[in-house]
C-alpha cells in the first residue's frame, strides 16, 4: 500500500508483521481444546484501561461470547483491559450454559489480570453446538497470563486460526506533529465468509489516544469498506466480532478533524489488509477476484449488485474453471433486485488485482464485443483477476473482494470438525 500523507501527518505502508503496540502484551498457548494439540488460546492484554469499539455479526443466531461482548462494550466502553480468544469451539447454540461459560471465561481472565469481568472481551471460534471445556479454559488462562509479552502477537495470530492456512496480521505507523502511534491487528477467517460480517474474528490495537465514541465511529466506517466487502462462500457466521482497543500509550491525541481523518485512514488500511488476506486464504480458493460495480444509481444499489455477483455459485465456479462465461455475471446483476437496464451494461476483465488499464472489454451496451476468446481465457488463467461492470445508471460505485469456488471447498466443509 502506498503511504498516505494528510497535511503534515504520514501513514506508513502496511506491514504484515506486528513488532509491538505500546500499552499491550499478547500470548498464545495450547490448552488442549483442539484435537491436534496446536495453539488454541490467545490473550491480548492492555497495561491499563482502554477505549473500546466493536462490530458484530448481524446473524440472529448469535454465539454466547458475542452477546457478552456487546453487553461489556455497552457497560464499559472506556475501561476494557483484555480480549481472550479460543479456537476449536464456537460456544454457539449452547443455551444458558454457554452464556455462563462465556461469563466465567471473562471472570477467569479478570482474576488473572486484576481487573473486573466487565473489562474483558471473550471471543470463540470453531464448531457450533459444542460447550467450552472449562477446565482447559481455566488452565489456559493461567498460562496465558504468565506468558504475556509485548511481541506475542505472532503466536496470538496462530492460536485463533481454524481452517485458516496462514496467519493474518497488519500494522501501520502514523507520524504526526505530536508524535508517532501504531495501529495493528490480527484476524482469522477462511470459510463462512459473507457480510454482515463473516466467520471471522479480529482484534485491533492502537496506542493512539482516542475516545470510545470516536473509535467506534472510525471502526464502523473502516469495517464498512473492508470486512463487510468480502465474500468467500456467502454464508454468515454466528460469532463474527471485530474489536478495537486504544491504549493512549503514545500520548498522541486524536481530537481534531484532521487527526480523526488520519486515524480513520490508518485503521481502514489495517482492516482492508486483514480482509483481503481472509479472501486470499479462503477455503479452497485458487482465484482472488476484485469486483468493481460502477455506474449505479446509488451506493446501496452498487453494493447489492456487487454482492449478488460475488456470491453467485455459477459465477464463482466459472472462475474456478477458467471459463470467461460473462453471461453468468450479467444474469446475477439482473436478479440483484436493482432496476438494471441490460442495454446499458458494459463489462471488462483484466489480469491482476490493480491493473493499470481497464483490460479486455467483453460486453458493450449489453451485447458481446468482438473480443478474442483466447484473450479472455488467458486472463481467466491468472491468480488475481479484476472485473468491472458498469451499469450505466449513475455515478455510484462499490468494490467487493471475492474468490472462486473449488472442489476443495466442498471437501474441507464436508469434513469439518475442529
Amino acid at each position: 500500500m502506498v503511504p498516505t500523507v494528510l497535511d503534515t501527518t504520514t501513514i506508513s505502508a502496511v506491514d504484515t508483521r506486528i513488532a509491538a503496540v505500546p500499552g499491550f502484551r499478547a500470548a498464545a498457548v495450547s490448552a488442549g481444546i483442539r484435537k491436534s494439540g496446536r495453539l488454541d488460546m490467545a490473550l491480548i492484554a492492555a497495561d491499563g484501561p482502554c477505549a473500546a469499539a466493536g462490530v458484530f455479526t448481524t446473524n440472529c443466531v448469535r454465539a454466547a461470547p458475542v452477546l457478552l461482548d456487546i453487553a461489556h462494550l455497552k457497560q464499559n466502553p472506556a475501561g476494557i483491559r483484555a480480549v481472550v480468544v479460543n479456537s476449536g469451539v464456537a460456544n454457539a447454540c449452547t443455551g444458558q450454559r454457554g452464556v455462563e461459560d462465556a461469563a466465567e471465561t471473562a471472570r477467569l481472565v479478570a482474576g488473572a489480570l486484576g481487573c473486573a469481568a466487565q473489562d474483558v472481551f471473550v471471543m470463540s471460534t470453531g464448531v457450533i453446538g459444542v460447550t467450552l471445556p472449562m477446565e482447559k479454559i481455566g488452565a489456559g488462562v493461567g498460562m496465558l497470563a504468565a506468558g504475556l509479552e509485548p511481541d506475542g502477537w505472532a503466536g496470538a495470530s496462530r492460536a485463533i486460526m481454524t481452517t485458516d492456512t496462514m496467519t493474518k496480521t497488519a500494522a501501520v505507523r502514523v507520524t504526526t506533529p505530536g508524535g508517532v502511534y501504531t495501529v495493528a491487528g490480527i484476524a482469522k477467517g477462511s470459510g463462512m465468509i459473507a457480510p454482515y460480517m463473516a466467520t471471522m474474528l479480529a482484534v485491533i490495537a492502537t496506542d493512539a489516544a482516542i475516545d470510545a465514541p470516536g473509535l467506534q465511529t472510525a471502526l464502523s466506517a473502516a469495517n464498512g469498506v473492508s470486512f463487510n466487502q468480502i465474500v468467500v462462500d456467502g454464508d454468515m457466521s454466528t460469532n463474527d466480532t471485530v474489536i478495537a482497543l486504544a491504549s493512549g500509550a503514545s500520548g498522541v491525541n486524536v481530537q481534531t478533524g484532521a487527526d480523526r481523518e488520519a486515524f480513520g485512514a490508518a485503521l481502514t488500511a489495517v482492516c482492508t489488509a486483514l480482509a483481503r488476506d481472509i479472501v486470499l486464504d479462503g477455503e479452497g480458493v485458487t482465484k482472488f477476484i476484485t469486483l468493481h460495480v460502477t455506474g449505479a444509481p446509488d451506493a446501496a444499489s452498487a453494493r447489492q449488485v456487487a454482492m449478488t455477483i460475488a456470491t453467485s455459485p455459477l459465477v464463482k465456479t466459472a472462475f474456478f474453471g477458467c471459463d470467461a462465461n460473462w453471461g453468468r455475471i450479467l444474469a446475477a446483476a439482473g436478479r440483484a433486485g436493482v432496476a438494471v437496464n441490460p442495454d446499458r451494461l458494459d463489462l471488462w476483465f483484466a489480469a491482476g488485482e490493480a491493473p493499470e488499464d481497464a483490460g479486455l472489454q467483453l460486453v458493450a451496451s449489453g451485447t458481446p464485443t468482438d473480443y478474442r476468446e483466447q484473450d479472455a481465457a488467458a486472463i481467466m488463467q491468472e491468480k488475481a483477476i479484476t472485473v468491472r461492470l458498469d451499469l450505466g445508471l449513475g455515478d455510484a460505485v462499490s468494490t467487493v473482494w471475492t474468490c472462486d469456488l473449488s472442489h476443495d471447498y466442498v471437501s474441507i466443509n464436508g469434513d469439518y470438525r475442529s
